[in-house]
């Protein structure tokens, strides 16, 4: 009989274990088998827990989503002005804990998923809106709507590009590096930008 309390600290051992076996293996031969090893576990126990291999990448997806949102939140509570909540917006998507070889790839694997399967086409769907909501209304109290609009994808595209890239490079990503050329890249699209 399992331990009580024991569901959580199980779930999260299998996430932690299912971004590991995507980075050492690839998303194709990432299989239960593999899974449950990582994680010193039966196999049983995915099925217990999530349902398939299936349910348990999507509840990986969604975890690296949530996690991400409470560290925007705890940045974002300490931010006063837009230029600071834009500068938490960036530094949320290039955190210590996410931005590493290991999630990087995760990630990767999981948008190449995105066209064949709903349930993660609807979790990238959530985090692209977010992030597109989030950056357009700071930039708004900076510059019109329409060059708001305008920098919010160009940031967007530009924190994805990099993640892309870290995604297909060898060896640690440069957290720094990648906060400052988006920052750098937003200040130069505002200062070429009419003030609101």
């Amino acid at each position: 009989m399992p331990k009580v309390g024991m569901q959580p600290v199980r779930r999260r051992q299998l996430i932690d274990a299912t971004i590991e076996t995507i980075h050492r293996h690839g998303f194709a031969d990432t299989t239960i088998a593999r899974i449950a090893n990582a994680a010193g576990m039966s196999s049983g126990i995915i099925s217990h827990y999530f349902g398939g291999k299936n349910a348990l990448l999507e509840a990986t997806m969604r975890f690296l989503m949530q996690e991400l949102r409470k560290d925007y939140l705890s940045r974002l509570a300490k931010a006063k002005t837009p230029h600071e909540r834009l500068e938490a917006i960036v530094n949320t998507n290039f955190n210590e804990e996410q931005f590493t070889p290991q999630v990087t790839v995760a990630w990767l694997s999981f948008w190449a998923q995105v066209p064949f399967s709903k349930a993660l086409s609807r979790i990238n769907n959530i985090y692209f809106q977010r992030l597109a909501s989030n950056l357009r209304h700071e930039l708004r109290q900076l510059t019109t709507v329409q060059r708001a609009d305008e920098i919010a994808t160009a940031i967007a595209a530009m924190i994805d590009g990099i993640w892309v890239r870290s995604g297909l490079s060898d060896g640690r990503a440069d957290v720094k590096g990648a906060r400052e050329m988006v920052l750098d890249m937003m200040r130069l699209y505002l200062a070429n930008s009419p003030a609101r």
